[in-house]
């Protein structure tokens, strides 16, 4: 069928040239790179107008690239549909590279484009598979849903909208060297989750249109993938060094890789080429420093590399840069106003790659550290502060437990389960962190403030209690909870909030004692309430109210 679609389209061409000049190969490439869409969109059973939307393109763009005999389809196009039709990409590209020669009187032939070098075209590329972190978790975004209807191969990753910050001028400006003629390198140095991978994603988009290659060595290890093809890298292709410590910082052929990549940056015969890399700082500070005398320099090749070729990546975003997310934010991104609520102190990046693995870490606990951390969110979203008391989130977490779940407790189960919600993912978020609370400021000669608060205390991750606010809002806290926080807690308005709560929960009986351990008057009036509302008419109640013995929390002033 292929090839009948084929002689089809050349024997519509007739004798034309494309581009309205004289034509080698007369239109061959181009007729059979429209024939493999053709088949591939046949093959999914959609229009052109079902196919621009799943690629993205415009309804007139996909019309052209299956039926223009004088213009070839763009790089962008080509791939974006051969993603949305799940087909080889690679051997599409290939075809429209020789069509585009063919359309400009050229030679090239198709064994050409095969022997370009070893990776694939920038726009076949998925920013997942070169391990930018997914931002924001399943269901964050409405486009998140509809790309993962469709197939590996169509899907669009969805990525919140790009802040460009100072250590962007530096790419951009060794990016536009290379698209000039000129290798370079440049690794960018910062700590985890900083966007430093998706800075390098975001600067290679000008090469894609110009057909650049990237390689991402990393099969069997990083290493020894380098160590065995970096010869093969050709001209007009990005050498991706991600996490350039498992390449540069193998005991035995780091040395080698880095003497390999100086080499293929001064190599005249395949520029130009761009070697983009990551790093943590201490990394870097390892591979810099100058070793004692006498001791082995076991980094001079690395040192010598990196020379002259990193540029820090900050922790927060400055002022700038959080006005700038604000601006998107605005404008309609939902990822990123999220994640803007949530960061503090500037720290965005860590919160957009840390969410995910957050939900996945909070939807794959054991059963005690789940019980734990929906102990932590139902307190949160019924009022209680940051800081949870150890002994209250153990004691309330019985309850959340199913019977089997809690006869399989082994007698250490607290701690295993702290030590699990305790556990760093991506930005060095946890998703309960034990907390300390800083010493609280008196006037010189005041009187010290006796603590109210006694113990150990844990605070939840901000995108676990905001997930918790949405999902758990229709649920009610077990017996346990209420116990718990009868016994534990110290803070008068905490506990305000939790009689409120308890009160609008009909759970009437621990309202009244958590309005107590706030205010016994109160507690009294509020009882009398409860009574009425009950049918109990007896007014005598309030008479055996005792004596007020502080003033009421703010809480109970409405």
């Amino acid at each position: 069928m292929m090839d009948t679609v084929a002689h089809v389209v050349v024997r519509k061409r007739g004798h034309r040239g494309l581009s309205g000049g004289t034509q080698k190969g007369n239109g061959q490439a181009l007729a059979k790179l429209q024939a493999l869409l053709e088949q591939g969109r046949a093959k999914a059973r959609l229009d052109q107008t079902q196919l621009a939307r799943r690629a993205g393109l415009g309804r007139t763009t996909v019309s052209q690239a299956l039926r223009a005999i004088d213009q070839v389809p763009s790089v962008t196009t080509v791939a974006a549909m051969a993603k949305a039709l799940g087909l080889d990409a690679d051997r599409l590209l290939g075809l429209q590279m020789q069509a585009d020669a063919e359309a400009q009187g050229l030679t090239r032939t198709a064994s050409d484009g095969a022997e370009e070098g070893i990776g694939h075209p920038i726009c076949a590329c998925d920013p997942y598979d070169l391990e930018v972190h997914p931002a924001g978790a399943e269901g964050d975004a409405a486009s998140t849903a509809a790309s993962t209807a469709l197939p590996r191969t169509a899907r669009v990753p969805v990525l919140p909208g790009y802040v460009r910050r100072g250590h962007d001028e530096v790419l951009e400006q060794v990016v536009q060297a290379a698209s000039a003629g000129r290798s370079g390198m440049l690794v960018l140095v910062g700590s985890s989750s900083t966007g430093k991978t998706r800075a390098c994603w975001e600067a290679i988009q000008p090469l894609a249109d110009q057909g650049w290659r990237l390689w991402h060595p990393f099969d069997p290890t990083r290493a020894e993938a380098t160590l065995a093809d970096i010869r093969r890298v050709g001209p007009r292709t990005v050498l991706w060094l991600n996490e350039a410590q498992h390449y540069l910082g193998d005991a035995q052929k780091g040395p080698d890789i880095a003497a390999a990549v100086r080499s293929l940056l001064t190599n005249p015969g395949v520029r130009p080429v761009l070697v983009l890399g990551t790093l943590w700082p201490e990394y870097d500070r390892a591979y810099t420093t100058l070793p004692f005398p006498g001791e082995p320099d076991r980094y001079a090749q690395v040192r010598a590399l990196l020379a002259g070729r990193t540029v820090p990546v900050p922790d927060a975003f400055d002022d700038a840069a959080q006005s700038a997310a604000r601006d998107l934010a605005a404008a309609g991104d939902r990822i990123l106003a999220a994640a803007l609520e949530r960061a503090e102190a500037g720290r965005v990046t860590q919160d957009l790659a840390g969410a995910p693995e957050l939900l996945h870490r909070f939807r794959t606990a054991s059963p005690p550290a789940r019980a734990i951390l929906n102990t932590a969110m139902d307190a949160r979203r019924l009022g209680v502060g940051l800081h949870l008391p150890l002994a209250f989130l153990t004691d309330a977490a019985v309850d959340y437990l199913t019977d089997r779940e809690y006869d399989a407790l082994s007698p250490d189960w607290a701690e295993k389960a702290l030590a699990e919600l305790a556990a760093p993912v991506h930005g060095r978020l946890a998703p309960l962190q034990r907390a300390r609370r800083r010493p609280s400021r008196r006037a010189p000669g005041a009187p010290r403030d006796q603590d109210t608060t006694h113990g150990v205390v844990y605070r939840l991750a901000d995108y676990l209690e905001q997930h918790g606010l949405a999902e758990r809002r229709c649920l009610c806290p077990p017996a346990s909870f209420w116990e718990a926080a009868h016994h534990h807690l110290t803070d008068v308005q905490d506990l305000g909030r939790l009689a409120h709560a308890a009160e609008t929960r009909h759970r009437l009986q621990w309202a009244y004692h958590l309005y107590k351990r706030v205010d016994p008057w109160f507690a009294l009036k509020r009882q009398v309430v409860f009574r009425l509302r009950a049918g109990d008419r007896c007014r005598r109640t309030s008479e055996r109210a005792p004596p007020r013995t502080d003033e009421s929390a703010p809480f109970l002033m409405r």
